[in-house]
């Protein structure tokens, strides 16, 4: 019976923990859009964190959406052995699959890797060196001076998942034709085909919530970590696991809330 209730009560501070963190993630989001930073400084801060954060970005952005499209398009390809399916089949599922997920979402948990990595990382080393307390004792709202800006150069990332959308097609594209799996004619017929523009805003909605997660997910676990340098790597880590997992879910939600 003893073990039973210490097993109870281990798994009560266990929840009780992650409530308390959920808790303290919303009560961060709120203190970070009071008592603004002036405009002349914030402005410099957001056009820095822009350069960063999504310009900074556009490379491994690019890489991976033209080979996840290629990708997409040969098996695609491999999987349509019955003759009586039209070609044009190859380029529509390369659209749709790039268009509604691999644009947005796979992108998305890249960049919280590369992004959210970099935001926890730069945020816990100025906790670690006490940069943030001499913001406090100054007067600044450091959640304000450190969070905001990143929250509003990622409001760019749809940008980027416009980009990641138009290079996944043009390598499935390349994959395609270049690979003898179809024509061109046959392929942009299949991009045409059916085409839904609602289903690029639902892509563009999606890209905008998971650039807020992306951004304040991370710099929860960086601004309110404790230790030293080795726990910068934990917080980074964590933030990671835990950023992927709020995308996931949430992309989840979206799509029951805005396809279903």
């Amino acid at each position: 019976m003893r073990v039973n209730i210490i097993i109870f009560t281990n798994r009560s501070l266990f929840y009780m923990n992650y409530i308390a963190s959920i808790g303290s993630y919303f009560i961060m989001i709120k203190e970070v859009f009071r008592k603004p930073t002036k405009w002349s400084i914030m402005k410099k801060l957001i056009l820095k964190e822009i350069d960063e954060l999504v310009f900074g970005s556009l490379g491994i952005i690019i890489f991976i959406s033209f080979f996840i499209g290629g990708v997409v398009t040969i098996q695609t390809a491999l999987n349509l052995t019955n003759p009586l399916i039209p070609e044009s089949l190859i380029g529509f599922a390369a659209r749709q699959s790039v268009i509604l997920e691999f644009a947005p979402t796979f992108t998305s948990i890249i960049m919280a890797g590369k992004v959210g990595s970099y935001i926890t990382s730069s945020i816990g080393t100025m906790r670690v060196t006490e940069q943030i307390d001499a913001l406090e004792v100054m007067g600044v709202n450091s959640l304000n001076y450190l969070v905001f800006p990143k929250i509003i150069a990622l409001m760019l990332y749809p940008f980027a998942i416009a980009i990641a959308m138009y290079v996944g097609i043009f390598g499935g594209w390349i994959a395609g034709v270049f690979g003898g799996f179809t024509t061109s004619a046959s392929f942009i017929e299949g991009i045409q085909l059916d085409f839904i523009p609602y289903h690029v805003t639902y892509a563009f909605i999606k890209s905008i919530i998971f650039a807020f997660v992306i951004a304040t997910i991370p710099s929860f676990h960086g601004y309110f970590m404790k230790g030293g340098a080795l726990e910068v790597g934990k917080a980074s880590t964590t933030a990671f696991v835990w950023t992927s997992v709020a995308i996931i879910i949430l992309n989840y939600i979206l799509t029951q809330l805005l396809l279903g």
